[in-house]
């Protein structure tokens, strides 16, 4: 699903995470303040976008898991109904073969 400017949803949520991403790391690293404090910074800026990425990936997991059940419904909705189709051909075909024969 696109918008109107050719971007989707998830990509535009993980270009805006990636960005936020980038910018907490150029203040921590251009941050006046001691080398310790800014590892634990970082630490914890890791763990946060870890986190964060986890749970979109799930979710990213569950609109495809979702999509691809509605593909199975729709195929196999589809696939009955060319057999019908493909069974009232021959019995249609088997009729007028009967006609032909007797005329």
């Amino acid at each position: 699903m696109k918008e109107e400017g050719g971007y989707g949803s998830g990509s535009m949520l993980l270009s805006f995470l990636l960005g936020g991403v980038v910018g907490a790391g150029l203040a921590l690293l251009l941050a006046p303040q001691s080398g310790e404090e800014t590892r634990r910074q970082i630490k914890e800026l890791a763990e946060d976008v870890k986190d964060k990425t986890t749970s979109y990936i799930d979710e990213a997991k569950g609109t495809v898991s979702s999509y691809v059940d509605k593909g199975k419904g729709f195929y196999e909705e589809k696939k009955s109904l060319v057999a019908s189709a493909i069974e009232a051909g021959k019995e249609a075909f088997d009729k007028e073969k009967e006609k032909l024969a007797k005329g």
